[in-house]
Parts: C-alpha cells; structure tokens; sequence
C-alpha cells in the first residue's frame, strides 16, 4: 500500500552506508572523511587587467568568457602571455592582441571543435586529473561566447559515413562455460582484491565476483573477440600500466593470449545471404547530434559526467572553485555519461559548496535540475537526491524521493524550520516519480515559493507555506548526491545530469532544457541506396547508449542527402535491427513496419518520419566494436520473403485435480454482502467494530474445499450484527419489514402465517432475488437456476421462528422479545449458505 506523505516526515530511515570506501581504492584513491573532503579544484587565482580597453563587444565577450577565465598561472597564464610561448591568447599587456590570436583557436559554431578544447583534451596541461573534464570547461566556456555573439549553430550537418559491407562476427555465447576456463582465471587471480563484490574495497565493475555468470556480464564490454590486443583488460595493463602483476608487457600479452584462447572457441557468424540489408555502421560512425541549446547561463555548478571513471565527477560550469563532487561506496560509471548509485553517494568538500551559500543567498533564488532515473518506487526517508545539508535535521534544500512522490525542502526565515519543513510533495495520486529516465526541476524563487516541473511540465502542486527568504541558510553546509551527507536516507538510481542554476528557471526555459535531452548521441545514417535506387539515400536513427547494458533507438527516418533529389514511391516494410552479423533477438520495434516513401510527405531538410516508436537493443561487445545494420522484408524493389518458424505444437494438457464447481465469498465480499442484503452500512460503528475483530476469521480463498468451521462462526457473528442493527433502527426496519408491527408482544408478531410472511418473504426477496434488483447478490433480480428451494427455506425460518419466540439466545429462562426473534430470523437467513456460496 502507498505509503502517506507524513510518515518520513517524522520517521527517520536509517541506512548505515561504508563512507569511508572509495571507488578507486585499487587505483590509488583514499578515503575521506564526509566533513573534511579535499578541496579538488582550488580557485584559479587572480587574473587582474591595467590594459587597453577592448575595442568591440567581441573583445569584450572574449575576455569576459575566455580570458578572465583562462588567464590565470594554473591555466594557461603561465606560458600563453606575452613574450612567452605562441599562441599568446591571454597575455595581459592588450586584451585586443589577446583576442587576435584567440579567435583563431575558436569555432563558436561548434565549439566542442576548437583548437582550445581538443588540444587541452588530449592532455596540454589539463589543470584537473581528468583531461576530458577540462576539455568540457573548456567548451562550456566558448558555449557562453557563441551565445553572446549570437553564433551557435543551431542545426547539425550530416556527412556520409564511410561505406561499409556487414562482416561476419564472433558474438558473445549464452554459457559462461569457456570464458570461465579462459580468462576469468586471471582476472579471479590478480583483480578480485577490487573488482569483486566481496572485496574489501568493493570496486565496479565485477569482472572478478565469485559468481562466474556476473563476472562474465562485466567481463563482455572489456573484451575485444575481434582483436583480442585492443581489449580493455589488454589496454590497461599494457598502456595504463594498471594492477600489473610482473611486467606489465608480459602480462597485457597473457591477457591477449587467454582472450584470444577464448574468442578461438567462438564460432562466426555469417549473415544470411538472402537477407536485404543495408550499410553496417559502428556507433562512432554516426554524426554527433549535440544535445546543445540548453539554458545554462546561470549554471553555478554543472555535473555533465562525461569522465567515466575515476573517483570524481567533476563540476564542469567553469566558475571557481569549482564544487567537485567526490565518489564513495557503491558507485558506478554509465558508458552513456552519468552515474549509476547502488547505495553510494557523491559529495563536495564544505569549502567549495560554500560557493553555493554565497551566490544563492545574493540572488534569493535558484533552480535544481537533474537527469534521473529512481532505482525503484519505494524508496522513502525522502531519500535525497540532491541535498544541500549539514546533518539528517538541518539543511538549506533538498530534492528527494519518497515512494511515487517527489519532494522539495527548502529553509527560508519565514515558514520553514531549520529542516525545511513543511516540504513541498507532488500529489500521491500523479505517482510522478517512476522508475525511468526523468527530467525534474525544482525552483524557488520569494515570489512563487517552491515549485516541482517533471518532464518539462509544473506539477501544479501548491508551496504550502510562504516563500519567505534564503538568510537564514548555514554556510557550512555540504553539497551531496545520494544520500544525507551522513550517509543515510539513501537513494538509489542514476544521475545523467545535475545543475544548479543561480536563478528559478521559467517554463520555457526548462521546457527547452527537457527537450534538448541528455547524454551522447549519434545520428546513424544506413545507407540503402542500392535497394531503393535514390542517390545518398539513408535510414536514419538517432542512437545513444542507453546505459551500460542497452542501446536506445528512435526516430528512424528516410532521408537522402544529394541535392535536388526527392525520394517517391520507396516501399519500406518488416524493418529490423542487426547487431554483429544477427538480427537482435529483442527490440524489433519495427517488424511490423509497412510505409512508403513519397514526395508529398518528404520534407528536403529533414526527410520523411517512418515511425514514432522507439526501442532498446542489448549491448553485446561495447559502444566501439557492436556493429549495426538493418534488415528488411521489402526494401524499394528488393524483397526477402520471411518464413516464421512453425510453432511447435502444444504438449497434451495435464490432467488437472477436478474443480469444485461452486464457490466461496471472501471476507470482503461476505462484508459487502451482507450490507447490501440488509441495508446497513459497512461503516455503521457497530457493523466497523465486529468486522475488525472477525474479518481475519473468514474465507480469504475462493475454493470451498478450505471453508472451515471457525469461518461459519465468523460469518454468524457478523450477520447477527448486521440483523441487531438493522432490527433495533426504526426506520430501518420499517423499510426492510413494511407493516411489521414490532410493538406487539413476540407471542401476537408471528401468530398467524401473513404476520410471520412481514418478516420472512423480504429476507427471501433479498436473498433468492425474486422481486428485487440486486446484481451485488445474485446478478439480475431473477431467481437462479442454483438456488434453494424457497418454499424449503420458508419452512425453516418459520420452524426458527416458534424456537426464537420462545427463548432468547438459546437460554430458556429469559424469556424472548420481538426484536430478538426478528433479529434470530434475520441472522439465520443472512449466515447461510445463501449468503456464502456463489
């Protein structure tokens, strides 16, 4: 059952987590206190200017987005100056100079191309441990430039990849079996210290578990069974120098050798000849569709995770000191650029989140959107998302989950305490958190208060407090991703993308952000020119790797990139996807696919839609060496005629143990029939009390063979009070016995046949269905083939009847009234079998 909004607000969940376990232990990572994290990124120093003044806007765009922020001694202020080395693009002697040479090193039009960023990400004095993480700041850098010049490029060029016939291909086998004497034993020998889950310092992936088959899964995307010499294991021990165990050549050329051993007993395998296929294509043939256009102008700190390893995800806004958030326990890194939580958690130093403190409270307000995908909807606490927070009672914000809920704590000097409380929670009956790829935005600003946006659109739900301001927020707080900074109310789930912007974002904004997407995408251009007889003509695909088990697949479209030519009449049906030499096995979205290309429905810019479904295809050997094409049924005048595989045909059925052919009520429908058999509520307090204490008492299966003798006196008890009830209200019982007079003496009420007939033919009507309309009972007001026989059960309540008016309760000595004998009859009727059995 759904678990009520009030209840984390009062219970603590406590959840003991191992923070001082780092990822990398086995690559030379140490533990760090929750409190006294390192400060990774030390502000860049001072980088003052007594020039000129810059001479245009574009000068001034420049120093205010690449000089100021690249000048300094730790950047590039130590060799790129005057008199020193050229290019000398932040020398302080004339920011117009600086600019000149500069620009070269540019392309606003595509910034992540510029000399600046892959020079520095290939390694040129990256001022962090991660090259590609300096490369981004980089890139976000001249990303602010080209959006003040107005020069970002606002569509994406497609270029013919290179042609390429589909080769046959190993492919991983179902079984562990060779693996497990080939190559695992090296990596149980020399890796299981880490990359077990029984280490000591536990480190993903676990390539080395003791269970052989979860080994194995990890083991797959790190293997090359074309090229044994180029697999992960083999690079790392060979190039990284990485956990060697001799000499590092020697034991890269065993990996190879025992990956080699295993790949031998793999047979190829060879497309089917007869199949109509397209082009085959890797991912990385595919044209990178930036996920660019996003609104980061007041981005304080940005978390993008395009590292993918290592024990720090660095913030990536470009503003010093920057807030890096450093990795712990259980976390692991998605090949699709994120972060997979299982019980781990990211946090920055206090020093650097401090920086946080100081811009918020200047703006008094500020926005908090992420990228995540909840492990599962029953997590409570709330567990934190994104916290801002000093202890399990203290914070200045938090963004958790709790079960289908979303909540929002902010502290503000008005209506909130010190927790941040009364939260804002998005409605239990929207169940807006689910266990999938969601955007969700949380923005306060002293106007509008708190407000929740999922998927680009407000949830509508309402502050329940006044907005009030930030003032009396701590400054010793920590930033944290994944649990309380104390490690507990855990959250499990991925991260693809964190920011916190120095403002509340509006709804376009964030509608925008929502629809540029997360993550690295390609555009995969299959080229079926041959089949279809149209120059340069593709199917086309957007593709990302979904996460490290999945590709995603979506928006496929036929397009053709010669000028001048307009596709008409390509026939494209029975669409599927191949994945190293084979159709997949899961995923074909498309098989059942029957469109046609036509000039009235192709747009020139952007070709013609085939369809708006998406799907997942299982990663098999990594995002680098999975070899895609597509196969189709009819493809423009090619045609390859499929013949399903005949069913086989369906074993004999068991012979089962014979079925009763009647049934049970259960307890909740012997309650509702009860009340709808006489009239009383199921919320009247005398009815609500005794079904608390007998409803564990009756039937809760169908089956009549588990009735026992308890169950009858549950449901006995039941319908006496069902009857006591209904013959003790007044108006009840005038309704239910019309002309009944319950002011007579029991010996005058039931002295002749028409008396007793006031009594007993309404318990009949309403229990055999004869006049009345009750579908809660028998179905249609009609009397059923199976019931009794009612002259029978006449007979037995008025025998009943010269019993009850005789003794009440079964003790002769007090002698019996007319509401009890009324009440006997009823219970009598009600308690029967007429009531139980359907």
């Amino acid at each position: 059952m759904k678990q009520t909004n009030t209840r984390w607000q009062h219970t603590a969940l406590l959840s003991t987590l191992f923070a001082s376990v780092l990822l990398a232990a086995c690559s030379g990572g140490s533990g760090q206190s929750t409190e006294d994290l390192p400060n990774t990124n030390p502000d860049s120093g001072d980088t003052s200017y007594s020039g000129p003044a810059p001479e245009s806007e574009d000068v001034q765009n420049y120093k205010r987005y690449i000089w100021d922020n690249l000048a300094a001694e730790n950047r590039c202020g130590s060799c790129h100056i005057e008199g020193n080395q050229s290019p000398r693009f932040v020398r302080s002697d004339d920011i117009n100079l600086a600019h000149g040479e500069g620009r070269d090193l540019v392309n606003l039009g595509s910034p992540e191309d510029s000399r600046l960023v892959t020079k520095v990400a290939s390694g040129h004095n990256c001022w962090l441990a991660n090259a590609s993480a300096c490369g981004e700041i980089i890139t976000n850098y001249i990303q602010e430039w080209a959006a003040a010049a107005g020069s970002v490029a606002s569509t994406i060029t497609l270029t013919p990849p290179t042609e390429r016939d589909v080769g046959a291909s190993k492919s991983f086998p179902a079984s562990s079996g060779n693996f497990a004497t080939t190559v695992y034993p090296l990596l149980e020998e020399y890796c299981a210290s880490c990359h077990s889950e029984d280490a000591d310092t536990a480190q993903q992936p676990y390539f080395a578990s003791s269970d052989i088959d979860q080994a194995y899964e990890a083991a797959k995307a790190r293997m090359d069974l074309d090229t044994p010499e180029n697999s992960r294991f083999v690079v790392r021990l060979g190039n990284d120098f990485h956990n060697c165990w001799s000499n590092c050549t020697q034991d890269a050329d065993t990996m190879a050798a025992a990956i080699r051993n295993f790949a031998d007993g793999i047979t190829l395998t060879e497309v089917d000849p007869n199949w109509v296929i397209s082009k085959a294509l890797y991912l990385t043939d595919g044209v990178v569709a930036s996920g660019g256009g996003r609104i980061e102008n007041n981005a304080i700190a940005l978390y993008e995770f395009k590292s993918g390893s290592g024990t720090i995800a660095y913030d990536t806004s470009g503003i010093n000191p920057a807030i890096d958030l450093n990795l712990s326990g259980n976390v692991e890194w998605l090949g699709s650029w994120g972060i997979q939580l299982n019980g781990g958690k990211a946090q920055a130093a206090t020093a650097t989140s401090k920086r946080l403190f100081d811009t918020l409270t200047g703006t008094g307000e500020y926005s908090i959107e992420a990228w995540v995908a909840p492990a599962n909807v029953v997590q409570e606490g709330p567990a934190r998302i994104v916290t801002y927070s000093g202890n399990n009672d203290t914070r200045n914000f938090t963004l958790g989950q709790a079960m289908y809920n979303y909540t929002f704590q902010n502290r503000n000097d008005a209506s909130t305490d010190a927790n941040g409380m009364p939260a804002l929670i998005t409605d239990d009956m929207a169940e807006r958190a689910q266990a999938t790829l969601q955007h969700v935005v949380a923005t306060f600003d002293p106007i509008n208060g708190r407000r929740l946006y999922v998927n680009g659109v407000f949830t509508d739900d309402q502050d329940p407090v006044a907005a009030g301001l930030l003032s009396t927020w701590d400054d010793s707080f920590a930033l944290a991703v994944g649990s309380e900074v104390s490690g507990d109310n855990v959250w499990q789930g991925s991260v693809r993308l964190l920011a916190i912007h120095s403002r509340a974002l509006t709804q376009d904004d964030i509608l925008t952000n929502y629809e540029a997407g997360v993550g690295e995408k390609f555009l995969l251009l299959f080229k079926v020119e041959a089949q279809t007889g149209v120059p340069q003509g593709y199917v086309m695909f957007e593709v990302q790797q979904y996460d490290n088990h999945g590709y995603l697949f979506s928006e496929p479209k036929f397009i053709t990139l010669e000028d001048g030519v307009t596709p008409d009449g390509v026939i494209i049906q029975g669409m599927r996807i191949g994945i190293n030499g084979r159709e997949a096995v899961v995923g074909q979205a498309w098989a059942n696919l029957d469109t046609t290309v036509t000039a009235s429905e192709y747009d020139p810019e952007s070709g013609q839609k085939l369809s708006p479904l998406g799907t997942i295809i299982t990663l098999e050997k990594g995002p680098t060496s999975d070899e895609f094409f597509l196969t189709f049924e009819r493809l423009g005048n090619e045609e390859f005629v499929r013949v399903e595989a005949t069913p086989a045909a369906p074993a004999a059925p068991a012979d089962l143990t014979p079925q009763p052919r009647i049934g049970i009520r259960r307890f909740e429908q012997i309650n509702a029939a009860l009340s709808a058999a006489t009239g009383v509520p199921r919320s009247h307090p005398a009815v609500a009390d005794t079904w608390e204490k007998i409803k564990q008492q009756l039937p809760v299966e169908a089956d009549v063979r588990g009735f026992l003798a308890a169950q009858q006196m549950g449901i006995t008890q039941l319908a006496v009070k069902y009857c006591n009830t209904l013959a003790n209200d007044e108006v009840a019982r005038a309704e239910f016995f019309p002309g009944f007079d319950f002011s007579a003496g029991v010996n005058q009420a039931f002295d002749t046949e028409a008396k007793r007939d006031q009594i007993i033919n309404p318990l009949l009507d309403s229990l055999l269905g004869r006049p009345i309309d009750w579908p809660a009972i028998i179905g249609h007001g009609e009397q059923l083939d199976s019931a009794p026989d009612a002259s029978i059960v006449r007979d037995e309540l008025s025998t009943l009847i010269d019993k009850a008016s005789v003794c009440t309760r079964g003790d002769c000595s007090k002698p019996a009234t007319t509401v009890n004998t009324v009440t006997a009859t009823c219970a009598a009727a009600m308690g029967s079998a007429m009531i139980l059995i359907h």
